[in-house]
């Protein structure tokens, strides 16, 4: 069936052209007629015609003004121009607009059904290419899940994967360097932070990876793996090595509605873990580091860098001392710093006595670390060859002793440094961020504006917020806000309106509503109450 528009303000003009076509071809076409340029805008978005004979002059809008309208919303109609030759270079305008054929009046039977046909014959060859363009990409939408796990599965685990890594990035179009990796797990519940039934939720992902594919295809431009235990893997390209904070925190988002939207759709716990931006020649980096965020962190979604460094050793080597020696020098605490300094020494003595060289790249080692640390803190001044004679004085040391008062005599003077600037903030980011509070709680701050300071995302940020300080953000600002609001009362110079704005908020009706909540009764009558104590 083709949809035929005739336009012409001549009744005649139009019920001749109209009756050739449907003698000719009968039931294949279904014909509408329109006499001015507004009736023709108004069929070609409700009877979405294929063809359209249009006079180029009819009452108020012109053919070729409907047309260039018709182009606005239908880009493939194919027009037939009818006109008079006093109107020949008028209808010149309308070649930009796609025009099939030129028609000049009087034009007879056998010239409409010759360029309908023509007409007809391209609608046809149209239709035929988005035919055969819909069974490409449904051919391409059952080979492309198989290229993309083909190509995940090798990249973690074929070492010798980068000879024909080149036919992937052909085949799946991937143009940028760098990538990211997700990776995805599923289970029945989630029981102290491990999803239950590994095994069982593995046996069924098969039945419903397909949804669980588009599904993710809704939030992110990536690659998706098959199935690996009970894991899938993510590969999001990316256009540059850096990431910027709101970038994380969005992609950290999206994954979070994900998560949400899996467990929506299919039967099931979802969690997922989120590695740094590498190139994609180290790209498996990322896939660990999102593995290590599933481990680490008891979250729906957690991200690599929101999760503290835990490294690991080989044998029994006491983290906690050298932790403790690191801490206690930041602090510029003498006696406690150089305890933790003998307690090691003593104890790469009573393991390794017979390795001295080991030992005194330890002793660096640490010496070095703390000397960095206390640079970065305004603790210690740096240059180039400050350190020349180290390795010198170490190998020149006599016996285990001496080597021991060098370490001491580094490490006090790390302390010393410390202890003449300004204390700086060591503790937890919790800490970092109730000073920023306590220094910002008069303007107005939101949740977003702590973690961002403090360089974490948000949803991570609230939730340590809260196991740290056993209050939520709201409920610390909210209380911090009111405990100065009493001590601003007391203050008669001050109005109600001045300690509202004094103490973070903008709205004074609000303030009172939660002063009330807080103390059980309004700011005014707490000023009067406490005047009339003080009297």
């Amino acid at each position: 069936m083709y949809r035929i528009l005739l336009a012409d303000d001549e009744g005649i003009m139009l019920e001749s052209l109209k009756h050739i076509i449907e003698s000719n071809y009968g039931r294949e076409c279904e014909v509408a007629c329109a006499k001015t340029g507004r009736a023709v805008v108004e069929l070609a978005e409700s009877f979405r015609p294929d063809i359209a004979f249009l006079d180029i002059q009819m009452p108020g809008i012109s053919g070729v003004q409907a047309m260039k309208e018709i182009r606005k919303f239908n880009k493939t109609m194919i027009f037939i121009v009818i006109t008079a030759y006093d109107r020949f270079n008028y209808a010149k305008e309308a070649i930009s607009l796609g025009v099939l054929e030129f028609l000049t009046k009087p034009v007879n039977r056998r010239t409409i059904l010759e360029v309908c046909q023509k007409a007809i014959e391209q609608v046809e060859e149209s239709r035929k290419k988005r035919s055969d363009d819909l069974r490409i990409r449904e051919k391409l939408e059952t080979v492309v899940p198989m290229i993309e796990s083909g190509y995940l599965y090798s990249l973690l685990l074929q070492d010798d994967f980068h000879t024909y890594e080149d036919n992937y990035r052909e085949l799946l179009d991937i143009s940028r360097d760098y990538a990211l990796m997700i990776v995805v797990e599923f289970g029945d519940s989630v029981e102290e932070g491990i999803l239950t039934n590994a095994v069982g939720a593995s046996v069924r992902a098969s039945s419903f990876y397909p949804e669980f594919r588009e599904i993710v295809k809704g939030f992110f431009d990536c690659l998706v793996g098959p199935v690996m235990g009970n894991r899938v893997v993510l590969l999001l390209p990316y256009e540059k090595e850096n990431v910027t904070y709101e970038e994380r925190v969005s992609i950290l988002t999206r994954t979070r509605n994900l998560v949400h939207k899996l467990e929506q759709r299919i039967e099931g716990k979802f969690r997922a873990g989120i590695g740094r931006v590498h190139s994609l020649s180290d790209v498996k980096e990322s896939y660990f580091e999102a593995l290590r965020a599933l481990r680490d962190g008891d979250s729906h979604v957690v991200h690599i860098n929101d999760i503290p460094v835990n490294p690991q050793y080989d044998g029994d080597y006491p983290l906690d001392l050298e932790n403790r020696y690191y801490q206690k020098a930041m602090t510029g605490d003498e006696a406690a710093t150089l305890f933790a300094a003998n307690q090691f020494f003593d104890w790469m003595l009573e393991n390794y006595s017979e390795y001295r060289e080991d030992i005194e790249v330890k002793v660096l080692e640490l010496v070095m670390h703390v000397e960095y640390e206390a640079f970065f803190k305004g603790g210690v001044r740096y240059g180039f060859r400050y350190r020349e004679n180290y390795i010198r004085e170490l190998q020149e040391c006599p016996d285990y002793e001496s080597l021991r008062q060098w370490f001491r005599e580094k490490t006090l003077a790390v302390c010393q440094g410390m202890r003449s600037i300004p204390e700086k903030e060591t503790a937890s980011a919790v800490t970092k961020a109730k000073t920023f509070i306590a220094e910002n709680y008069s303007r107005e701050i939101s949740l977003d504006d702590v973690s961002r300071y403090v360089d974490i995302s948000p949803y991570y940020f609230s939730k340590l917020f809260k196991q740290e300080s056993g209050q939520n953000f709201i409920e610390y600002l909210t209380e911090l806000r009111i405990g100065h609001a009493r001590e601003l009362l007391n203050n008669q110079g001050l109005s109600i309106k001045e300690i509202c704005s004094l103490c973070g908020y903008s709205d004074p009706n609000y303030f009172s509503r939660i002063f009330k909540k807080y103390e059980g009764m309004t700011p005014s009558e707490y000023r009067e109450k406490n005047q009339h104590i003080i009297s």
